[in-house]
């Protein structure tokens, strides 16, 4: 499809005003402008990368208010890219932006910050709000307000490996969020182990250039073993039902405990997914694998009428939100088959506060 003439034309003052210095003026002129002309989704696909663009200029001149200016360019690439996953440019920038904030370290979200820049963040104003409230109304109202749930948590992975060509071995840092919501059991599951250091100096045992990385063997490092962080009810996929049933968390061993597949919550194999890996369905356990920036897996995806006992229907419950860049250099490594010549280890994993 022919791009309209009105939006070409608003790309190219916007991309003239970020080039001379001036990308608040682009942002004024992508924002109304060109989002107004966008006919398709790769259009504004597009519209929202110059975003970012101007973005990323706009924080590295105004340094007092650079968290913020670059954290709304990240966001701008990230929803560019649910508008087209495969936009190698975007993707290039996003991470390149997401280095850069690595080095100032500058996270993707706030927190539980009352001000950022000296502004009151949403929780912040939330905060206030409540303040004012427990002078105006009843004890039970306030609780009702503080009952407002938290934000997904986000895990900090440090890694150790050696990149592809390199003579010395290099240490990065990836964070993820993980999906609370939408896969309770997996996000409880990953949490316990992290809490218990069970994934501190394991490895990724498999990697696969183009697909993703497979780490999580707690038992024995080779992708053998594995399991669950407490008892959910399913002893290697068997489900445990209270009826006589002898795969009970008394009569299973422990390295056969799993949980059951979320498989069906809607969340896909997109660039920086963390998923669960595992042997069947319901086998789910403390194996993990995440989706480098080159490859969308969708074939491990659940769809409406696909029969997951027979074909793989693998549950997302996290994504990247920064160091995509170093999971697919990690995915780029030397390899004798699927096993990495050089060990990438999995040092610490930690939970953002």
């Amino acid at each position: 499809m022919p791009i309209p003439a009105a939006l070409k034309k608003a790309w190219d003052e916007a991309n003239l005003l970020t080039e001379s210095g001036d990308p608040k003026g682009a942002l004024v002129i992508l924002r109304s402008e060109a989002w107004d002309a966008c006919e398709n989704g790769a259009q504004k696909a597009r519209t929202l990368c110059f975003a970012g663009d101007a973005g990323t200029v706009l924080g590295e001149a105004d340094a007092a208010n650079q968290k913020r200016h670059w954290r709304r360019a990240h966001k701008n690439y990230g929803k560019a890219l649910n508008f087209d996953a495969k936009d190698k440019e975007t993707r290039r920038s996003m991470n390149k932006l997401a280095s850069m904030m690595d080095e100032k370290s500058i996270s993707l979200g706030v927190g539980l910050q009352m001000f950022d820049e000296g502004n009151p963040t949403p929780f912040g104003l939330l905060t206030i709000l409540i303040a004012g409230m427990l002078v105006l109304v009843a004890f039970k109202v306030v609780t009702d307000w503080l009952g407002e749930p938290a934000d997904n948590p986000v895990v900090r992975l440090e890694i150790s490996y050696m990149p592809d060509g390199a003579s010395e071995r290099t240490t990065v840092f990836i964070e993820i969020e993980l999906y609370q919501e939408e896969a309770p059991l997996h996000v409880e599951n990953f949490l316990l182990l992290v809490e218990d250091f069970r994934y501190d100096f394991t490895t990724f045992h498999r990697v696969i250039d183009g697909f993703m990385i497979q780490g999580g063997d707690m038992e024995n490092r080779d992708g053998t073993g594995g399991y669950t962080g407490k008892w959910y009810g399913y002893c290697d996929g068997r489900e445990f039902d209270n009826s006589g049933n002898r795969y009970g968390p008394e009569t299973c061993d422990l390295s056969d405990w799993s949980l059951p597949g979320e498989h069906t919550n809607g969340l896909k194999h997109v660039p920086g997914a963390l998923a669960a890996a595992h042997a069947g369905l319901n086998t789910d356990s403390s194996q993990f694998y995440i989706v480098p920036g080159d490859s969308t897996p969708s074939h491990l995806d659940w769809e409406p009428g696909k029969d997951c006992s027979q074909e793989s229907c693998h549950t997302v419950y996290g994504r990247v939100v920064s160091g995509l860049e170093h999971v697919t250099a990690i995915s780029e490594v030397q390899t004798d088959g699927e096993k990495p010549v050089t060990e990438v280890q999995l040092i610490h994993v930690t939970v953002n506060e």
